[in-house]
């Protein structure tokens, strides 16, 4: 039979070299490659997206209240 520490050895060495091989680079490369396409395309965090469509459905509710109260001063003249 083969010995389990032989086994347990083994795998170590597999997983040392499956860890620091061209795999590994490539993942390495490609995250890099990735986190600086993603710098340069100015993204918001979703908080301030957030708050940013609060105060747009504000702003509208405001501009639909001045246009209501428009046409009704123009209707009265």
């Amino acid at each position: 039979m083969l010995d389990p520490k032989l086994l347990d050895e083994l795998s170590a060495r597999l997983a040392e070299l499956a860890a620091s091989g061209p795999a590994r680079d490539l993942e390495k490369n490609a995250r890099a490659l990735l986190n600086g396409f993603f710098a340069r395309l100015d993204f918001v965090p979703r908080e301030e997206f957030e708050v940013q469509r609060e105060v747009l459905a504000r702003t509208r509710a405001k501009l639909d209240a001045l246009e209501a109260r428009l046409a009704e001063l123009e209707a009265r003249r």
